[in-house]
């Protein structure tokens, strides 16, 4: 589940009865809740993260499609090509179910990395990543983003779109090594500090590296940010 998806639930039940005095917050949960409430104040998931320059001839990656909510806003708003990847077999499905009429959506059932891989993923209620051990998980596969675009032949990605549970700091920074960062118009990223003691040191070495090609448009420190590229 999507950390926002997360704190949504957790804010309901803040404001239900605590009748069940098991019902625990955890420390994770709590600054994630005050975190997201600028973000939920300007209800960023309507507004920041659907507005770009976009056209019917815009190519959009949405990396980690989950249910498939973010790919069929920005079709309805653009009528954007747009490629999705969810590696979970089950998110996989439901999308390809919802976009199984749609030639401008094209649904891939593995995720985007540095190299190609097979991993366990974990399946829990609150969250699914590689980066999480769980008695419920599944094997995935990743795919490498530089493969997959020089094999696609594309030329230009107008908005990739990255939330992937801790595999963001992976793929991006396979991107500024190996790749070229300049076909990327705009990259809206989440990410995530819950997984690695060294996610903050992580996330502003990427961003030394954005900054010389890239602006940054919008940023809500480990909720949503967007890089869009300098022209």
């Amino acid at each position: 589940m999507h950390m926002i998806l997360r704190i949504k639930k957790f804010i309901k039940n803040c404001f239900k009865s605590n009748k069940n005095s098991n019902n625990k917050i955890s420390h994770n949960d709590l600054i994630q809740h005050n975190r997201v409430q600028p973000w939920f104040k300007i209800n960023g998931d309507e507004t920041l993260r659907l507005d770009y320059d976009l056209n019917s001839n815009s190519i959009v990656f949405d990396v980690g499609g989950y249910n498939g909510d973010f790919s069929s806003k920005i079709f309805c708003k653009y009528n954007s090509s747009i490629y999705i990847f969810e590696p979970v077999k089950k998110f996989y499905s439901n999308i390809e179910k919802r976009f199984s009429h749609n030639d401008k959506v094209k649904v891939f059932n593995f995720g985007l990395s540095s190299k190609d891989d097979e991993l366990e993923i974990s399946l829990s209620n609150n969250a699914s990543s590689i980066y999480l051990n769980d008695v419920n998980s599944e094997l995935v596969s990743l795919r490498s983003i530089n493969y997959f675009i020089e094999k696609n032949k594309i030329k230009q990605v107008d908005l990739i779109k990255i939330n992937i549970e801790g595999g963001e700091y992976e793929l991006l920074e396979s991107i500024l090594t190996n790749g070229d960062i300049k076909m990327y118009n705009n990259i809206q990223v989440q990410f995530h500090d819950f997984l690695f003691e060294n996610a903050k040191e992580r996330m502003n070495l990427i961003h030394k590296k954005l900054v010389k090609t890239h602006k940054l448009s919008y940023q809500y420190e480990f909720v949503w940010e967007n890089w869009e590229l300098i022209k």
